[in-house]
């Protein structure tokens, strides 16, 4: 049986899928603004997309926006997310680094979930986990492919490793070059929730191609979704609105 997450009352890995919707501001006036108007939402989670933001390397800077992002939403729960360039963000740190920023993001108490990629080193994903669990935070343990969609074997087997780390949310993002690649993500996703998982897991096919695979997760096992307000922050992210639309339309048929 797949163990839920409950995140300031909302919980994930039950019932249609959770929507996102990532934030993207470079300064601290961008991020109140931003935060203000997701607020207006209906979405379920906001992703600080801290590589977008211009002082991401002061810690002290960090906190600050952390505490300003909080004061504003305050019962919405938040993820913090650096996306190194190699895995499509918006720039590169060096690995000391990417583990102080993310273990003293979980320290704050202000952020919810912290994001961390699957291809770091182990010992280090491993202390991260543990920094942030002593917390009370969870972590999704994420894999992004800009280039291809693996075969359905690796996709599970990096899914199948993150949990194995201990990641509270295994999550894999891919790019379709067919409507094959898209059908071997689902696939994949299916196999991995019904076999393997014991927790709630996230999965996407990126692009104008996978967008179904943003919309059907509660079908084949993908417990969480992103959606775009103002900026996407991924190729294929649909507005907010009309995800929740079609996510609704999908559930209450089911």
């Amino acid at each position: 049986m797949i163990k839920t997450i409950t995140v300031r009352g909302m919980t994930i890995g039950e019932g249609a899928p959770k929507i996102c919707v990532p934030m993207v501001g470079a300064t601290l006036s961008e991020l109140k603004d931003e935060a203000a108007y997701l607020k207006s939402l209906d979405l379920d989670l906001v992703e600080w997309r801290i590589d977008f933001f211009e002082q991401v390397e002061v810690i002290g800077k960090v906190k600050e926006a952390a505490a300003e992002i909080r004061a504003i939403l305050v019962d919405i729960p938040l993820i913090f997310t650096f996306r190194s360039a190699k895995e499509g963000g918006e720039k590169e740190i060096s690995s000391e680094y990417y583990i102080e920023l993310n273990k003293s993001a979980a320290q704050t108490g202000l952020v919810d979930i912290i994001d961390v990629e699957l291809f770091n080193d182990e010992q280090d994903i491993k202390r991260l986990i543990e920094a942030a669990h002593g917390h009370g935070v969870f972590v999704i343990l994420s894999n992004h492919d800009f280039e291809k969609t693996p075969s359905k074997d690796e996709i599970i087997a990096r899914l199948r490793k993150a949990q194995e780390l201990g990641g509270d949310l295994p999550k894999m993002a891919v790019m379709p070059t067919s409507t094959a690649d898209v059908l071997t993500l689902l696939d994949a996703t299916n196999v991995m929730n019904e076999q393997y998982a014991d927790r709630p897991i996230i999965t996407m096919s990126m692009g104008g191609k996978g967008i179904i695979s943003r919309l059907a997760g509660e079908l084949f096992g993908s417990a969480l979704t992103f959606g775009a307000a103002k900026q996407a922050s991924a190729p294929g992210q649909i507005d907010v609105k009309e995800l929740r639309r079609s996510i609704n339309l999908l559930h209450s048929n089911l």
